[in-house]
């Protein structure tokens, strides 16, 4: 079901997290190997025939989730799993921000700093925003996206005719990595760090329902889409994450770094894709930005 978190997807993740940081071999205990030993029998098992003189024929198995619903490996007992809780959007984003804080996948790794910045914005928001990481400004403040890049964000939202409080902006990794004698100083997250947290968005995108995802930044793209082609080569078309569409384009901070008309176009494009495919109207003045001429 689209917009689901599945427990396979969080062993996956967990297991890729893991290779990235350069480990071949994962220790199962007994429940663990009973657990794979039934998602195994489970998988090879023809559907049972329904009672009656002409039995159907069985169902193939459904190789990409074999069995998961029956065996205890769900989403009330997986360790990789986030179980929010609660009776509306806004009690289950909090539950999920409060299992980031301690979140084990993530804090075992010893790269990530200590404070965590999880989101903002509308539960009930059509439109949500990914990053890659808090950076030195959204530590400070425990807000993705303040500080030069937060406020060119802004005025993106603004140009769209969207104010920051009608969207849900998150990032994939909810802490700042850390850096040897780190001070204002920050970078991209890794393969491992973005492994670790990555349910966490898939939560969130779960739980929030957006209309349209838009992925900022070539790192954003990379762990959502699991492509590591640049973002001048996904950018332009739509893609897919957990069922929901999804635009990749340009880091806010790109934008700071680079004064060219045409590469704000470029943004500017992505954005008017955004806004089609969200209903929101759209002036011949709107359409207009960023052309030469």
């Amino acid at each position: 079901m689209p917009g689901v978190t599945r427990p396979v997807d969080a062993l996956l993740d967990f297991l890729r997290a893991e290779e990235a940081r350069g480990v071949s071999h994962v220790h199962l205990d007994a429940d663990a190997r009973a657990i794979l030993r039934e998602l195994a029998i489970q998988a090879k098992r023809p559907a049972a025939a329904p009672a009656g003189p002409t039995p159907a024929k069985p169902a193939p198995a459904r190789p990409e989730s074999p069995a998961v619903p029956a065996v205890s490996l769900n989403s009330q007992s997986s360790p990789l799993t986030p179980h929010p809780s609660g009776d509306s959007k806004a009690a289950r984003l909090d539950s999920l921000r409060r299992q980031a804080e301690t979140w084990r996948p993530a804090r075992a790794l010893g790269t990530l700093r200590e404070t965590m910045v999880f989101a903002t914005g509308d539960p009930d928001a059509g439109l949500m925003l990914v990053g890659e990481a808090p950076g030195y400004e959204e530590e400070r403040q425990g807000e993705p996206f303040v500080g030069p890049a937060g406020q060119k964000l802004n005025d993106i939202l603004k140009a769209m005719g969207l104010a920051r409080e009608q969207v849900y902006i998150s990032n994939i990794v909810k802490f700042r990595p850390a850096l040897p004698r780190q001070t204002t100083n920050n970078r991209a997250p890794s393969a491992e760090e973005i492994a670790a947290c990555l349910p966490f968005i898939r939560s969130e995108v779960s739980i929030v329902k957006p209309k349209c995802l838009v992925a900022l930044g070539g790192t954003a793209a990379t762990g959502l889409l699991g492509n590591p082609d640049a973002v001048a080569k996904l950018r332009g078309r739509w893609h897919e994450f957990e069922g929901v569409p999804l635009r990749v384009t340009y880091h806010p901070s790109y934008l700071l770094r680079s004064a060219a008309v045409a590469e704000k176009r470029k943004v500017w494009e992505d954005m008017l894709a955004v806004m089609e495919l969200l209903g929101l109207p759209i002036s011949d003045k709107q359409r207009g930005y960023f052309l030469k001429g």
